[in-house]
C-alpha cells in the first residue's frame, strides 16, 4: 500500500500536478505513518506524529492554568517518546532549550527596573513563537526557535 502511494505521488510530480515541495511533504507523511508508532505498535497516545508534536509545543501554555505545567508537560511528552521517535526527540530538545533560554532572558530583564517593560515584550514574543512553532509542527515542519541557546544538543 505504501509503495503504491509513493508511485502515485511520483507520477503526480512527474506530470507537474504537484510541486516538488508538495511531493516531499506528502512523501514524508507516507513514510512517517510507521514512524508514529512506538515499540508496542501504539500511536503516540493515539495521535498522529504531527498532532503530537504540535501538542508538545502548545502544552507550554498549560502554565497559564496550572503553575509549572507549561514546563513539566512538554518535558514529560518528550521523555516518554524520545527514544522511539527521532522527531519527538528533536522537537523536545528544541522546546526545552527555548524554555530555558527565555526563562533566563525574562529573569535578567525583570531584575532591572528598565527591563520590566522589555520583559512584557519578551512574554509576547514567547507566545507568538510558540504559536508559530505549533503551526509548523502540525504541518510536518521542524522550526528552530530564534534567540535560543542550545543547552541540549
Amino acid at each position: 500500500m505504501k509503495y503504491e502511494d509513493l508511485k502515485i505521488l511520483d507520477e503526480l510530480r512527474e506530470k507537474g500536478s504537484i510541486s516538488e515541495e508538495e511531493y516531499q511533504r506528502e512523501k514524508a507523511k507516507i513514510l512517517n505513518e510507521e514512524g508514529t508508532r512506538d515499540h508496542a505498535g501504539r500511536p503516540l497516545f493515539g495521535m498522529s506524529e504531527n498532532s503530537y508534536l504540535m501538542l508538545m509545543h502548545i502544552s507550554q501554555f498549560a502554565g497559564i492554568i496550572i503553575p509549572l505545567a507549561g514546563f513539566i508537560i512538554p518535558i514529560l511528552m518528550w521523555i516518554t517518546n524520545k527514544d522511539t521517535n527521532a522527531k519527538v526527540d528533536m522537537h523536545g530538545k528544541n522546546i526545552l532549550n527555548f524554555m530555558i533560554s527565555f526563562a533566563i532572558y525574562a529573569a535578567i530583564l525583570t531584575i532591572t527596573v528598565i527591563g520590566i517593560p522589555l520583559a512584557i515584550v519578551v512574554g509576547v514574543v514567547y507566545v507568538v513563537l510558540v504559536i508559530l512553532a505549533s503551526i509548523k509542527a502540525n504541518n510536518g515542519e521542524y522550526w528552530r526557535y530564534p534567540f535560543t541557546i542550545q543547552f541540549i544538543k
